[in-house]
């Protein structure tokens, strides 16, 4: 039987629950504007991630549910949910949690994407700030 387990962290953030929720619903191509620093060019094979959003207005969060592509061959789940939460005084929370199965025991776990989804949330936090 395949590994499988949830990541779950909080990103605190100034920018507001609406401001962020909307960047993350609905203006995701600023995403790219905002991180590009974290990509990186590898020479050699491209590969490719698909995904589907799915909205939850009510609950203010965006899942990401990965179809197909790369990771997908090492993983049976890779689902993102970012659900932003309001704090007492300004800014908010991001909470992010991250599920994951893999398709065998060779495959490693997905600990560094967890990494790269939380500094690319709290990189969006500058780019809220400053639209």
């Amino acid at each position: 039987m395949a590994t499988s387990g949830t990541y779950v962290t909080e990103v605190p953030l100034k920018g507001t629950v609406e401001k962020h929720y909307k960047k993350w619903r609905s203006e995701n191509h600023a995403i790219s504007e905002a991180i590009g620093h974290h990509v990186q060019i590898k020479y050699g094979k491209p590969e490719v991630f698909k995904e589907r959003r799915e909205i939850d207005d009510e609950k203010k969060s965006v899942t990401f549910r990965g179809l197909e592509g790369h990771m997908m061959e090492q993983l049976k789940v890779y689902d993102v949910i970012f659900e932003f939460i309001p704090k007492l005084k300004d800014g908010c929370v991001c909470k992010i949690t991250m599920i994951w199965e893999k398709r065998n025991d060779e495959f490693p776990e997905p600990s560094s994407y967890m990494k790269l989804v939380k500094s690319m949330v709290a990189d969006m936090d500058d780019h809220v700030l400053k639209a």
